[in-house]
């Protein structure tokens, strides 16, 4: 893709951006897989070649690296991390959801050279959710990622950049941030702010980074329609999906599922890197 469709809000590259009228007796959100089959003639899914981290970034670009679902395994990683002004973490950072891996991943990231870390929590982080949580009370995020930015249902504005996190996924296996496909998402997805440049979620949206291995569409029909109809980020980074790495566009957005694990758990995907503006009036410091 031409360097200037990347860039936060850019309306030149829009094309067919269709949608379906949902009718108050169907919903559409409860099987992804049918939804697709039904509206996928009419969507964009082009794919996405991410530049090399060997690359460096112009002085008037803000270089931003992204992870996935490394579940504790951030000391066998395939590939080194690159560099970059910030690191984006999109949640299953754990595997079991214990304070010990919870500790050892915030330890690495103190080892990371990233002026900024943004975290978000996934399915597999239940000691960050209450109602998943098999202790007492919950541990606190700002306790347990002391190196790191940790997102939840909020925004953190980095060069100009504004950034908005959130862990839901649909329900699965009554996990952690698992909820119900359909009304109680829609909710969720109406709280991303519509001057969002990044949006970051755990579970991928319909379409885009969400094909499983058994040939099944599984992501959030509500995600991508609030993706698509209201927010309009310029990036939006998810991983959850082991099997759906790699990047994708509908010309308006730019999907990144950043997943670290395969299926089987190996770390071996490297990290995805993108380059974005540094909008007027703002600049980086110079190392």
């Amino acid at each position: 893709m031409a360097k200037d469709t990347l860039s936060p809000r850019n309306t030149n590259f829009l094309s067919k951006l269709c949608w379906w009228t949902q009718h108050e007796d169907e919903d559409w959100s409860s099987n992804p897989n049918d939804a697709w089959a039904k509206i996928s003639s009419d969507q964009i899914v082009d794919t996405v070649v991410p530049i090399s981290p060997h690359t460096p970034p112009a002085p008037n670009m803000v270089r931003f690296v992204c992870m996935s679902d490394t579940h504790n395994t951030t000391d066998s990683l395939y590939h080194p991390v690159p560099d970059g002004d910030v690191l984006l973490h999109a949640g299953d950072f754990t595997f079991h959801g214990s304070l010990n891996e919870a500790n050892k991943f915030n330890k690495w990231l103190g080892t990371l050279p990233h002026p900024h870390k943004v975290v978000i929590a996934g399915n597999h982080e239940v000691l960050l959710d209450q109602e998943a949580c098999l202790f007492v009370k919950a541990a606190d995020p700002l306790q347990v990622l002391t190196n790191a930015t940790y997102l939840n249902e909020d925004s953190v504005t980095l060069y100009g950049i504004k950034i908005y996190g959130a862990p839901w996924t649909p329900e699965y296996h009554k996990m952690a941030f698992n909820i119900q496909r359909g009304k109680e998402l829609r909710k969720k997805w109406s709280k991303i702010p519509k001057d969002t440049d990044i949006l970051m979620t755990h579970g991928p949206p319909l379409g885009h980074g969400d094909l499983t291995w058994r040939k099944e569409r599984v992501g959030c029909v509500d995600l991508l329609s609030a993706t698509k109809n209201k927010v309009k980020p310029a990036y939006h980074v998810f991983g959850h999906i082991h099997e759906g790495y790699g990047m994708t566009t509908d010309g308006q957005t730019v999907f990144v599922n950043a997943a670290t694990c395969n299926l089987d758990y190996n770390p071996v995907n490297p990290a995805i890197v993108f380059d974005m503006p540094l909008p007027d009036g703002f600049t980086k410091p110079t190392p």
